[in-house]
């Protein structure tokens, strides 16, 4: 009761703030695909070069319904990083996968920074110039910060009480 008189209330904000930021990431990438999916092209091409012309079904399907979806997992997840986790097995499971999503979303982004930096594949794969300048200066350090605020966010839940 008495460290509860001098509990900042400002450290319970910044708390949730991370989760908040994580879920709002979460949100506006799985926007971005359903656009995509739906028709839309702004940013397409320079994210996914040819498959943004040809648009076959698996892609569509897989790449921009699917990620969209599982962005939006991402959405709840950083928003259940947000609030007080409840105790036990839940609230461990909740800030294990809030690491687990921290660590996807870092290898990923460092995994294509790396192979496109070193150009792995050489002329094996089609990557055009432009493609690899917005992937290198755009959608990975997307990726990047997703990750980082993912871990933020996990490493600052708390558990209820």
């Amino acid at each position: 009761m008495l460290l509860a008189m001098y509990e900042d209330p400002y450290d319970k904000t910044t708390l949730r703030l991370w989760g908040r930021i994580a879920c709002a990431w979460a949100v506006a990438f799985a926007v971005l695909h359903f656009y995509w999916a739906l028709g839309g092209s702004w940013g397409l091409s320079v994210s996914a070069g040819s498959l943004a012309e040809e648009r076959p079904g698996w892609f569509v399907v897989v790449g921009l319904w699917g990620v969209g979806s599982l962005c939006l997992v991402g959405g709840v997840l950083g928003w259940l990083l947000a609030r007080p986790r409840p105790r036990g097995l839940a609230g461990q499971v909740v800030k294990a996968l809030g690491w687990c999503a921290c660590a996807v979303l870092l290898i990923r982004g460092i995994a294509v920074e790396v192979l496109l930096l070193i150009d792995a594949a050489g002329s094996e794969i089609n990557v055009s110039p432009e493609q690899r300048l917005w992937t290198l200066l755009l959608w990975n350090p997307w990726f990047l910060v997703g990750g980082l605020v993912f871990g933020l966010a996990a490493r600052r839940s708390r558990t209820h009480g």
